[in-house]
C-alpha cells in the first residue's frame, strides 16, 4: 500500500502534566555536544576549538569513551542505565506511573569517518538535556521518560545503516547483526565482527534486543535536515511527516573487451557507454517522477584499461519517493529504459542483470506525534511566538534519508524534528547548525514528548 502524507492529528495536547514547558539550558546543552565531540574530533577546517569534523566510528574506542561518559552522566541525575544486546543504551526516568512504557527521545553517537558534529550527536545530546531539565526543575511527568542511544545507525565501519535499531524492531536477525564485519580495518589487522567488539568495549548487554523487552510508549528524535530546504526558505523548524521509501540496486551491463583502435564503433558491444546512457535515463525518470530522486554512487569497471573497450560495467542505482506506489514506478521505468537501451541503444548490444540490495519502504510518522511537534513548534515559532515576527517559521517536510525514527515507527508512535543545516551539507566536517537552531530545536522536542506523556490516558 502506497504511503500517502497525512495530515497532523487535530488532537490537542496540554504542555505536561505539571504545567508549561520547562526551558531546558540551551548553553549547557551545546557545551555537552562539543565536550562529547572531543571523543573522536577529527578532520580540521579552522581555528576554533569546534571546527572540527567527527570519525567516531561505531564500538571503537572513543565509541567507548562517550557512551561511558553518557552513562554516568544519567545516573548523576538518578536515571537507570540497561544495555541490551545490541549496545543500544537504554536510559529512563520514572514517571508518577511506574509500570508503563517510557516515552524515548533518541538517536545516535556514531559517526561517519569524515562526518561532522550534529548528525545524531544533537539528537543524543538533547535528550539528555531533557531529562537534565526533568530533574532539576522536579517536574513529574505521567509516565516514565527515556532517552535511547541507538547503536552503529550510520554503518560506516560495520556496514548495515540502522542495524541495531532494526534489531529492536524485529527487522534485521540478532545472528546477522552480531556476525557483521567490519569494513575499516588498519591494514594487516584481522578484521572484526560486530559481537566481539560489543564485548571488547564492554556493551554486550544482557537484555534482549527487541521491542518486546525493550517497550516505547513513543519515540521522538531530534536531527538535522542533511538537505537545504529550511535553510532556503528562512525557516526554523521542520515537522517531519514521514520518511522516504528507497531501494537500493547493483546493475551489471555485460558486453564483450575489443581493442579500441581496431574495432569499429559499429561493431562494439561497449558495457561502460551503456550504463552511461542508462545513468543519464536514470536521472530523467526521477525528474518526471513528482519528487523522486535517484543517484548513482558507484561503478567498477572491468578490465579498466586504457585502450580496451569495457567489458563489464557495475553500478548502483538508488531510488528514493515518498509514496511507495510511485516508487515501485520508478523502479519498473528504470527497469523498461533500461534494457531498451541495452537491445536498441548500443550498436551490437549488452546484456544487463539487476540485483536487489534492500528495500525500505516509505514511513508515515503517527499523527499524534506530528500534532504533538506542530503544537511545540507553534508555541516557539509560530505566527504568535515571541521571536517569529508573525510568520510561521516551522513547516511540514520529508525526511530524504533513513533514521532509527523509521525502525522504531514499526512498533511504537513516532515523530522527528528537523532543524537547518548550514548549505544543506552532512557527512562532511563542515557539517553545521547553528547553536540558536539547536536549542530551538531541542527545545521543541522537548516540548512535543512532555505534550504527548501529559496525553497518556494511565
Amino acid at each position: 500500500m502506497a504511503a500517502k502524507m497525512q495530515a497532523g492529528s487535530s488532537q490537542a495536547f496540554s504542555s505536561g502534566a505539571g504545567g508549561p514547558t520547562p526551558r531546558i539550558n540551551g548553553q549547557r546543552l551545546m557545551d555537552s555536544l562539543h565536550s562529547t565531540c572531543e571523543f573522536g574530533k577529527a578532520h580540521r577546517y579552522g581555528d576554533h576549538h569546534t571546527e572540527t569534523g567527527m570519525a567516531r566510528l561505531s564500538l571503537n574506542d572513543d565509541d567507548k569513551a562517550v557512551r561511558l561518559w553518557l552513562k554516568e552522566q544519567a545516573e548523576a541525575i538518578d536515571c537507570t542505565v540497561t544495555v541490551d544486546q545490541m549496545g543500544n543504551m537504554f536510559i529512563v526516568r520514572p514517571g508518577r506511573t511506574k509500570d508503563v512504557a517510557p516515552v524515548y527521545i533518541g538517536s545516535h553517537l556514531d559517526t561517519q569517518m569524515t562526518g561532522g558534529r550534529y548528525d545524531g550527536i544533537l539528537g543524543v545530546m538533547a535528550g539528555l538535556e531533557a531529562l537534565r531539565t526533568l530533574h532539576e526543575t522536579g517536574y513529574e511527568t505521567q509516565g516514565p521518560m527515556g532517552l535511547v542511544n541507538w547503536t552503529n545507525e550510520e554503518g560506516a565501519r560495520f556496514p548495515m545503516v540502522t542495524m541495531s535499531s532494526g534489531v529492536w524492531a524485529g527487522k534485521v536477525p540478532l545472528s546477522a547483526a552480531w556476525e557483521c564485519v567490519e569494513i575499516t580495518a588498519p591494514a594487516g589487522s584481522e578484521p572484526q565482527t560486530f559481537r566481539a567488539e560489543l564485548e571488547r568495549i564492554g556493551f554486550l548487554g544482557e537484555r534482549e534486543a527487541s521491542h518486546r523487552a525493550t517497550p516505547m510508549a513513543a519515540h521522538f528524535e531530534l536531527h538535522i535536515e542533511q538537505g537545504p530546504v529550511l535553510e532556503r526558505e528562512g525557516l526554523r523548524i521542520g515537522v517531519v511527516a514521514g520518511a522516504q521509501g528507497y531501494s537500493w540496486y547493483e546493475v551489471e551491463v555485460t558486453g564483450r573487451d575489443c581493442h579500441a583502435g581496431t574495432t569499429p564503433l559499429a561493431a562494439r558491444r561497449d558495457a561502460l557507454l551503456a550504463a552511461a546512457r542508462m545513468i543519464v535515463a536514470g536521472n530523467t525518470v526521477a525528474k518526471q517522477s513528482g519528487g523522486g530522486v535517484l543517484t548513482t554512487g558507484v561503478m567498477r569497471v572491468e578490465p579498466a584499461t586504457i585502450n580496451t573497450i569495457a567489458r563489464v560495467a557495475r553500478f548502483t542505482v538508488d531510488v528514493r519517493h515518498p509514496d511507495a506506489d510511485a516508487l515501485a514506478a520508478m523502479v519498473a521505468r528504470c527497469q523498461a529504459e533500461f534494457a531498451r537501451i541495452a537491445a536498441e541503444d548500443c550498436e551490437q548490444g549488452v546484456d544487463v542483470r539487476w540485483t536487489c540490495l534492500t528495500e525500505n519502504e516509505p514511513v508515515v510518522f503517527h499523527p499524534d506525534c506530528v500534532a504533538a511537534i506542530e503544537q511545540a513548534a507553534d508555541e516557539e515559532v509560530g505566527p504568535d511566538s515571541a521571536i517569529s515576527g508573525h510568520r510561521k517559521l516551522w513547516t511540514s517536510i520529508w525526511s530524504g534519508a533513513g533514521h532509527d525514527s523509521c525502525n522504531a515507527s514499526k512498533h511504537c508512535p513516532t515523530g522527528m524534528v528537523f532543524t537547518p543545516t548550514r548549505d544543506g551539507l552532512s557527512h562532511t566536517p563542515t557539517e553545521y547548525c547553528s547553536p540558536e537552531d539547536c536549542i530551538l530545536g531541542a527545545q521543541v522536542l522537548f516540548g512535543a514528548a512532555l505534550r504527548f506523556d501529559a496525553s497518556r490516558r494511565l
